[in-house]
């Protein structure tokens, strides 16, 4: 699908499911990561993720786009067009629109934590951390004796 295939499916989505015509530009913006599209403040205009096309198909798309023309035509009209506004959930209940859009697989991979492992000398109190800290700087809760640091342990998540 081109940018013109995307303006004209956008123009008609408007006209068929919000009644109004689109009168700004919708685009793909391949530099889009984390989400399915964004609607531009300023200039008005629907930056749209390609990649939802390819990997979640055609419905997938046109949620997106019904999505992104709520916000447009509430702020264009000066209504309440961010998330968590009444007039925004009510008017994406009315279209069918997503509130939020599908994960894409690749985004969908996230590597659990690797927990720093520490011991008191003293008490032998362990310490899980998901950072690692300077052990010099700090003393165990339970005796106030010193801790030292043992590795990271994968099988705590």
């Amino acid at each position: 699908m081109t940018n013109e295939e995307l303006q004209k499916l956008t123009e008609q989505i408007s006209l068929e499911s919000f009644g109004k015509k689109f009168q700004h530009q919708a685009y793909f913006n391949g530099r889009l990561r984390t989400t399915g599209g964004r609607y531009l403040l300023v200039s008005h205009h629907i930056e749209i993720n390609k990649k939802y096309l390819d990997e979640h198909g055609y419905d997938e798309l046109v949620g997106i786009i019904k999505h992104e023309l709520a916000h447009y035509h509430l702020h264009i009209e000066g209504r309440g067009y961010q998330h968590r506004d009444r007039d925004f959930r009510e008017l994406i209940k009315q279209v069918g629109a997503p509130r939020f859009c599908t994960p894409l697989p690749s985004q969908k991979k996230k590597r659990l934590p690797r927990n720093k492992v520490y011991e008191c000398t003293g008490c032998g109190q362990m310490y899980h951390r998901k950072r690692r800290f300077d052990t010099s700087k700090y003393r165990c809760g339970k005796c106030s004796g010193k801790l030292r640091f043992l590795g990271v342990d994968q099988s705590i998540g």
